[in-house]
């Protein structure tokens, strides 16, 4: 396994193992890696230490101030809540019985368990997402600093903790890209330095993380196979391929209670019209949201990752993106586009050392001043990214609503069966039975909790009888309000337990 230590070289057996073959496959001054630039890796260490705090810092306010923006840190926290508790992973909020490997197959996530011991909350989640887009942000630096020089490193350090990718995920609560990112920064530094072992090793996790993972698997083995490591490079797309198709055909189909993978909907279906897949491709690019994605997913880097044959890999995670007809998908928010960072920034490393290399003399003039120009895009775009708010002093500060949602949630009794919306979720799924409001019929809640400025269709006028008709099957009374909270307890006994 490739392991970072202080000389600014990777461990010699990983190095011996694999370097004789990969450069009798390549031999190019141009692809070759040649010695590793030997830099302190303490300068890294520091700005992935503050970039953790920043990220935490954000993401904690934003849960404190019960601003979460969906449903999905809830859903990852009664994930890992049903792990840890050596269960199979149902989620409520997604349906009363909800086994979530039939909507993502995230498996890895388990990973998440021992921290979730120590730390029984929703903000451990969020903890280790900051702490994991930290680890890539040291990797990306540290393979920068090997390939470029220290300064480089240290600056593309920065420039790519503060990319917009990695922010927009940040302010999008956890997802389990969070785990990929840091696994897709090791494959791309293996393809770098040509260390084919390491390339597959860090790959074969990927197809855990995330269904459509595998055919990014598939490209990595592609790519090895372009590289000279013909046999390795065929079996590991071989393996990304049947992965991506065991987990779409078979596993998530046969773990859903609709019996097959909803997100195809996301390309054949605007809304109620089918649309053909012909139509999907060729309105790929049919957005002016989606080109300019594109323009800035490159434009962070200076254009340099369009240079280097790396930038591949953001080809299968662009293609189903691009295709769907899910608007969320199309622009630079959410968390989309966090596991194309460390592609799109160590492929900017690599065009800037082929470009070194070559013969036109404004390339090479232009490649050694794109690392601080890539640095300054970063810092500039910032400005109008999450991050910037941490400047600002209301930040900090928690106002009358975060009051009245804090007594909301001492008014609902730990262990009850609760239904709320996107506002209270996340604070109620560490130690209640928590489902989405209106996803829950015929199961009689505890308590129907809801935040009447949350953005209903149309106004809440009567609380209570919204509960009741909600729940035909019982009745409730206003228990407790503050501000635009309403608690509702049910007044009944469970139906078929009375």
């Amino acid at each position: 396994m490739l392991e970072l230590n202080q000389s600014g070289t990777d461990v010699p057996g990983d190095q011996n193992g694999d370097k004789n073959g990969d450069e009798a496959g390549n031999g190019t001054p141009e692809t070759a890696a040649g010695p590793p630039h030997p830099a302190p890796l303490r300068p890294c260490l520091i700005v992935a230490a503050l970039l953790c705090t920043l990220y935490f810092l954000y993401g904690y306010l934003r849960y404190s101030h019960f601003q979460s923006p969906s449903w999905d840190l809830g859903i990852f926290e009664q994930e890992v809540r049903a792990y840890a508790g050596l269960n199979a992973p149902v989620v409520d909020i997604k349906g009363p019985g909800y086994l979530i490997l039939g909507d993502h197959f995230s498996p890895l996530v388990a990973l998440l368990v021992p921290l979730y011991w120590i730390w029984p909350s929703a903000v451990a989640l969020l903890f280790a997402q900051a702490a994991l887009f930290a680890v890539s942000a040291v990797i990306v630096g540290r393979t920068v600093q090997q390939l470029l020089g220290g300064r480089s490193g240290l600056c593309v350090t920065v420039a790519y903790g503060l990319s917009w990718g990695l922010q927009e995920a940040v302010k999008a609560d956890f997802h389990e890209i969070a785990l990929a990112v840091p696994l897709i920064a090791l494959v791309c530094r293996a393809l770098l330095l040509e260390h084919s072992r390491a390339v597959v090793l860090w790959s074969l996790p990927l197809v855990l993380v995330k269904e459509d993972l595998g055919v990014t698997v598939a490209v990595v083995g592609a790519l090895l196979a372009l590289r000279g490591r013909r046999v390795q490079g065929f079996l590991l797309a071989a393996y990304g391929v049947f992965a991506f198709a065991l987990t779409v055909l078979v596993l998530i189909p046969a773990a859903s209670s609709a019996g097959t993978y909803d997100y195809w909907k996301k390309i054949d279906k605007d809304g109620e019209r089918e649309v053909s897949l012909l139509d999907s491709v060729l309105g790929a690019l049919g957005s002016s949201v989606k080109v300019e994605m594109l323009i800035f997913l490159v434009g962070i880097t200076a254009f340099m990752a369009l240079r280097s044959p790396l930038l591949l890999l953001v080809v299968p995670t662009l293609g189903w993106r691009l295709l769907s007809q899910d608007a969320n998908h199309w622009g630079m928010v959410w968390h989309y586009s966090a596991i194309l960072m460390p592609v799109v920034f160590l492929a900017m490393a690599d065009g800037i050392r082929r470009s070194r290399a070559s013969k036109r003399p404004w390339l090479v003039s232009y490649a050694n001043v794109a690392v601080p120009v890539a640095t300054a895009i970063a810092v500039a775009l910032t400005q109008h990214l999450p991050l910037r708010e941490l400047l600002r002093p209301e930040t900090y500060s928690a106002d009358a609503r975060t009051a009245a949602a804090e007594e909301a949630l001492d008014a609902i009794p730990v262990g009850a069966r609760v239904e709320t919306d996107i506002t209270l979720m996340a604070h109620l799924t560490g130690d209640r039975t928590v489902y989405w409001v209106g996803g829950a019929p015929g199961t009689a809640p505890d308590v129907v909790a809801i935040n009447l400025d949350f953005g209903w269709s149309m106004p809440i006028d009567d609380p209570v009888a919204y509960a009741e008709q909600l729940h035909p099957e019982a009745r409730y009374r206003l228990k407790h309000r503050s501000g635009s909270f309403v608690v509702m307890e049910r007044t009944t006994p469970v139906p078929g337990k009375g």
